[in-house]
């Protein structure tokens, strides 16, 4: 993983001082076009009663890309949450778990 000393983020929660809590999920990043931001969409499964089995939902949450882990589309991530950084962003990137590559 390529990680730098000092990404200069204020909001990485490697080398800045942003507080992670609460809730952590993985999925892969949608869009990486935002400066620090990236889409992120979340898959679940969601019981549906009436035929009797399971449907796929999906989620789209925008979260903090730091600059030391500069996600890219198609890369799975995990994410955790943290306190509000805008309006919409409230979850930020801990680290890549596969690359888009490979």
């Amino acid at each position: 993983m390529d990680v730098k000393n000092d990404c200069g983020d204020v909001n990485c929660p490697r080398h800045g001082s942003l507080k992670l809590r609460g809730r952590s999920f993985e999925g892969e990043i949608v869009s990486a076009r935002m400066r620090k931001t990236a889409s992120f969409s979340l898959e679940r499964r969601e019981y549906d009663r009436k035929y009797q089995r399971f449907e796929k939902r999906y989620t789209s949450l925008k979260v903090h890309n730091p600059d030391c882990i500069s996600a890219r589309e198609g890369d799975k991530v995990r994410v955790m949450e943290c306190r509000p950084l805008s309006k919409t962003k409230k979850f930020v990137i801990v680290e890549k778990v596969l690359n888009a590559t490979g």
